[in-house]
């Protein structure tokens, strides 16, 4: 059975707390199983999580600042100590490939992982399998920073009363699907339909275009909120955003599911952005992340 669900590793920015590990978010998508900014300390919260190294395919660097990359030295050579048999692709800025470089190679080990670094250079798509298509798109931040979009093909959903009807069934519901038109009934007859599910994953940035672009009709948005509202210019000053901003993005995007993460430690009490998300008038699901949760990808409606 497939699975579509956000594993939360760590939710600190900058310095890890006694609660709050550095970040680090795994998404499992059916077969694939995306790491996101391994921070400090990820190969262990994988290990509490129970992510394997075996489960991932494919990792997502948005930046190359300590809380989002550090952990990525032990990931890689977890990777090759369990001697993962399939490839896994790493995405991330291009200007820091010196920073993936000195990591990967940070310590002596026997590198036997079948790793293909595909630096990010520009706004576009990364990649495009049948499952989905991620792209990418540049933020505002000190250093260059990307956020990233998975995006599932629209497709069909079969109706099956309408197949019986029809008198369609066994092989040949996937060859009407396949061929459009099968004794002369067509899909649209027997089906309606159904829109790919979004994710987008929005870290280090303050405002900008690129921002509401990846959140635009997500269907689950992992967003840093770095900031409470009352210190907003201070967001801005160090390329962040506030709980206000993040969720005025994602009601204006039409976000089913808003994820919350990535907090200071001056805020003690994580129920204020809660509070402030609200206040910004969102009005969808709504997670306060906290470290080792599980968050399944909204059903479709």
């Amino acid at each position: 059975m497939s699975v579509r669900e956000l594993v939360v590793l760590g939710t600190a920015s900058q310095v890890p707390t006694r609660h709050r590990n550095h970040n680090g978010y795994v998404l499992r998508w059916d077969r694939e199983a995306i790491l996101f900014d391994p921070g400090e300390g990820t190969q262990r919260q994988m290990l509490h999580a129970g992510v394997a190294a075996h489960d991932l395919t494919r990792i997502c660097v948005t930046h190359f600042h300590g809380d989002h990359s550090l952990g990525l030295a032990g990931v890689l050579q977890r990777i090759s100590l369990d001697r993962v048999p399939h490839p896994v692709t790493v995405h991330f800025p291009a200007s820091g490939r010196h920073f993936f470089d000195r990591l990967r190679y940070a310590t002596a080990y026997h590198e036997a992982a079948d790793l293909r670094p595909e630096p990010v250079t520009a706004d576009g798509v990364l990649a495009a399998t049948p499952a989905f298509t991620l792209e990418a798109r540049a933020l505002s931040h000190p250093v260059d920073s990307y956020g990233y979009r998975l995006t599932e093909p629209d497709g069909r959903r079969m109706l099956p009363d309408k197949l019986a009807a029809a008198g369609i069934t066994g092989p040949d519901i996937a060859r009407l699907r396949r061929e459009g038109t099968l004794n002369g009934v067509t899909l649209d007859e027997v089906s309606v339909p159904r829109r790919g599910q979004r994710f987008a994953f929005v870290m280090d940035t303050r405002l900008c275009d690129a921002v509401p672009a990846l959140a635009e009709g997500c269907d689950l948005l992992v967003i840093e909120s770095t900031f409470l509202d009352a210190d907003a210019s201070l967001a801005a000053d160090h390329g962040h955003l506030t709980a206000g901003q993040a969720a005025a993005v994602a009601r204006d995007a039409g976000v089913r599911h808003l994820v919350l993460t990535h907090f200071s430690q001056r805020y003690p009490d994580p129920a204020a952005f809660a509070e402030q998300a609200r206040a910004a008038g969102y009005d969808g699901e709504l997670t306060i992340a906290h470290d080792l949760i599980r968050v399944p990808v909204p059903r479709r409606t």
